[in-house]
C-alpha cells in the first residue's frame, strides 16, 4: 500500500503566499475572523481551494487580532467552546452557500498549543466541532490532550507535525520567543503524522513546501488530504 500524506497550511491570513501556496498544499486551514481573516477572506479562500482541488477546513482562534492569535490568554472552557463553534458556524455557512463541505478543522496559534496539554479545553473544542458537525476532521498532534478529546468524542483525528517548526527532546514545539523556533529547510525527523503543516506567514513559506513535496514524492509518498467519513 503506497503512503500518503496531507499537506496542510495556514491561508486567508493576509501573508500574501496564499496563491502560490494552493498550487502545492492538499488542506487548507483558513483564518475565520478571529485572529485573522473576514467574510471576504474566508469567501475567496474557499472558491480558491475549490479551483485548485484542495480540500478546506476551518482555522478558529480566540479572539486576539491583536497578538495574532499566538499569546496565551486566560479563557473560560465557556468561552473557549463559544469561540470555536462561533466561528465554525460562520466557515460552514459560507462554505455551504459556495457548494462546498468543509473536511476538517484545525485550531490556531495558542488555543491549539493550550488545548494540545489542557484536557478540558481540548474537551470544549471538541465539544464545539461535534455540536457543528461531528463529521469534520480534527488536526492534532498525536498522543496529546487535543487528540485525546477528539477521539473520546468521536471525531475521527488526523496526527499533524509541523514542517516548518523545531521540537524540543519531549515532543513539544519549541516555542516561537526563542530564535530556533522555526526551519528553513526541510529535514529528516521520525515521526507519526498523517497531516504536516507548513506556516503560510512563515518567510520563504513557497519554498519549503515546494522542496518538501518534491522529497515526499521522489520517495513515493502520494499527497493527499484525508477523507471524511460519509
Amino acid at each position: 500500500m503506497k503512503l500518503s500524506v496531507d499537506l496542510n497550511a495556514d491561508l486567508g491570513e493576509g501573508s500574501g503566499y496564499d496563491a502560490e501556496l494552493f498550487e502545492l498544499i492538499t488542506s487548507a486551514n483558513i483564518a475565520t475572523g478571529f485572529h485573522a481573516g473576514d467574510s471576504d477572506t474566508m469567501h475567496a479562500a474557499i472558491l480558491a481551494a475549490t479551483q485548485h482541488g484542495v480540500a478546506v477546513g476551518a482555522h478558529p482562534s480566540y479572539f486576539d487580532r491583536e497578538n495574532f492569535g499566538r499569546k496565551e490568554l486566560k479563557v473560560s472552557i465557556e468561552e473557549a467552546f463559544d469561540a470555536v463553534a462561533y466561528q465554525l458556524g460562520i466557515f460552514q455557512a459560507i462554505a455551504s452557500a459556495l457548494g462546498v463541505r468543509p473536511n476538517h478543522v484545525k485550531p490556531h496559534g495558542a488555543l491549539y498549543n493550550m488545548a494540545v496539554r489542557n484536557g478540558n479545553l481540548a474537551d470544549a473544542i471538541a465539544r464545539a466541532i461535534e455540536s457543528v458537525d461531528p463529521k469534520l476532521i480534527l488536526f492534532a498532534p498525536d498522543n496529546t490532550e487535543l487528540a485525546r478529546a477528539g477521539q473520546a468524542r468521536g471525531l475521527q483525528v488526523a496526527p499533524e507535525i509541523f514542517a516548518d517548526r523545531n521540537y524540543l527532546n519531549d515532543g513539544w514545539l519549541v516555542p516561537r520567543t526563542r530564535p530556533d523556533a522555526l526551519l528553513h529547510d526541510p529535514k529528516r525527523v521520525e515521526v507519526r503524522g498523517e497531516t504536516i503543516c507548513v506556516h503560510g506567514d512563515t518567510p520563504g513559506a513557497v519554498e519549503f513546501v515546494r522542496e518538501l513535496r518534491t522529497q515526499l514524492e521522489t520517495e513515493g509518498v502520494k499527497i493527499s488530504a484525508p477523507q471524511r467519513a460519509s
